[in-house]
């Protein structure tokens, strides 16, 4: 509570004491961005809008990025051979200028929801793989041992030693790609116009206005819906495994 009235008191200072009148506009009092933003109830529905269109591609980029990240991890723990091969494109993925790409993917799939999903994947991808394949090896040793005397399946070996040791770090993971899916949507929304607008083109159109109490009140609502998002994946992994893990410890 204290950071926030310190950083509530930082944004007036620059309001009022840094900019003059003339260039308050540049970052407008947080009075103004409440009343201009959040008031309103035309901005605010059309705000609320738009994120439900963003909320909707993040979330499915999330799920598609969960599902083929856990596929793509628990392939390369499977055998050294498949890893080499595999999480060097893994890395590319991470490293690839998504900017560049989003108008090839434009060209190639179109520009409404599947093509904003496939940016959400791209972005929040790597994080889940990483981790999966982080949390897969490291399963207990002495344990894997055990299975292996008792020739345990290779099936069996990963679906009661290896997934359940590894949750902590997946759901670490599925924390970070949340954040990210909801950056790679609003990314999609700036440059995929047609279908319904997200809350990414709302602040391109905010900024190309120069409404900047909207504009702040924009961002400001696409940043507490990621917060919510990570909070919610925080809160999954205390209940799937916070009985036997401290997630906060980690």
């Amino acid at each position: 509570m204290l950071v926030s009235l310190v950083l509530l008191g930082l944004w007036y200072a620059v309001s009022y004491l840094v900019l003059d009148e003339k260039r308050r506009f540049l970052m407008p009092p947080p009075d103004q961005v409440v009343t201009k933003g959040f008031l309103d109830p035309d901005v605010l529905g059309e705000i609320l809008a738009s994120l439900g269109q963003t909320a909707a591609v993040a979330l499915a980029g999330l799920a598609a990025a969960i599902v083929i990240g856990m596929a793509w991890g628990i392939a390369m723990s499977q055998a050294r051979w498949i890893e080499r091969s595999l999480f060097p494109y893994a890395v590319i993925l991470q490293c690839i200028p998504i900017l560049a790409l989003v108008p090839l993917i434009g060209f190639w799939f179109g520009f409404d929801f599947f093509s904003r999903t496939v940016v959400c994947v791209m972005i929040a991808l790597f994080p889940v793989v990483s981790n999966t394949l982080f949390g897969l090896q490291s399963a207990d040793r002495s344990q894997l041992e055990l299975f292996r005397l008792q020739n345990a399946s290779r099936w069996t070996v990963l679906a009661k030693l290896q997934l359940p040791a590894a949750l902590p770090a997946v759901f670490a993971g599925m924390r970070i790609s949340a954040g990210l899916a909801v950056v790679g949507a609003i990314v999609g929304d700036f440059f995929f116009r047609r279908g319904a607008p997200g809350i990414g083109s709302l602040i391109s159109n905010y900024q190309s206005r120069v409404e900047s109490a909207e504009l702040f009140a924009a961002i400001i609502t696409a940043s507490l819906f990621g917060v919510v998002i990570f909070w919610l994946f925080g809160s999954i992994a205390k209940l799937v495994v916070g009985a036997w893990y401290d997630v906060d410890a980690r």
